[in-house]
């Protein structure tokens, strides 16, 4: 991963609640996330369902809209200060042109969609202990970089389950 952050030739930093990206927009960008925390999210029925986390040492990116060039549905907004390293779609595929680079890009697209894969398997089979308990276990730092209740809202569970879960 450290090739494709080396592409990067501008960092940004976004305050607390601000937007990275918001519906309806195109993402041609993917964020290295240097400090702070962001949420990707889809309002649904004026209701905020998030679909994954971004802290440090983490890409973010509304990947629907970076590998078709179409609008997304998906918002990202910073949850506190968040400092971002900026990979553009020009220089994945400048980088991509050469052959080596493919198999990493690869694994990176794998790995997310194995990571997307597990929580939608979660969210349908799991009771809410058993999907906590798989969060903890896949990404503790999770519960140092973000409140409770955007976490609670990701497991699919009021905040007050969350707590409850959190001290048995």
């Amino acid at each position: 991963m450290k090739e494709i952050i080396a592409l990067s030739e501008k960092t940004i930093t976004i305050s607390r609640n601000d937007f990275l990206k918001v519906k309806g927009s195109i993402d041609d960008n993917i964020y290295f996330v240097e400090s702070g925390s962001l949420r990707l999210f889809v309002l649904a029925d004026d209701e905020e369902q998030i679909i994954r986390f971004g802290y440090q040492q983490n890409l973010i990116v509304s990947l629907d809209s970076f590998l078709t060039g179409r609008p997304s549905d998906l918002c990202i907004q910073a949850i506190k200060k968040t400092v971002l390293k900026i990979i553009t779609k020009k220089q994945i595929e400048q980088f991509l042109k050469i052959e080596a680079n493919k198999n990493l890009w690869i694994t990176i697209l794998e790995n997310l969609v194995v990571q997307q894969m597990e929580r939608e398997i979660d969210i349908l089979t799991s009771s809410p202990k058993e999907r906590y308990q798989r969060v903890l276990k896949r990404s503790p730092q999770l519960f140092q970089e973000v409140p409770n209740k955007h976490i609670a809202n990701y497991l699919r569970m009021t905040p007050e389950t969350l707590s409850r879960l959190k001290k048995s």
